[in-house]
């Protein structure tokens, strides 16, 4: 099988590498892969004491943390900008194999 590439502004061939999972066991809920990222993947989403998501702007809820996650993987584009400002090497990439 083939990886799908590119080629960048210069003649580079360039081999993009998608978000495929963000270990949430590792992830801070810091932000900056959010911020980093300019296409709306990721959301920021809470946590309860049992580990399951919660709405954080529900006022009955309490949450233990938050955690980033995966909300539109078919926005990313495959630059790892999110992964180069993460601190904890939460997300996983791959490459998108052609058939």
């Amino acid at each position: 099988m083939t990886t799908f590439t590119g080629l960048t502004f210069g003649g580079s061939v360039w081999t993009p590498k998608f978000l495929q999972a963000i270990a949430l066991d590792r992830c801070i809920g810091c932000g900056r892969c959010l911020k980093t990222c300019g296409r709306g993947v990721m959301e920021l989403r809470a946590l309860n004491e049992e580990g399951e998501f919660v709405e954080s702007d529900d006022e009955d809820e309490e949450f233990e943390r938050k955690v980033m996650t995966i909300a539109n993987a078919g926005n990313c584009i495959g630059c790892e900008a999110c992964a180069r400002v993460c601190p904890k090497n939460c997300q996983t990439h791959t490459e998108l194999a052609i058939a």
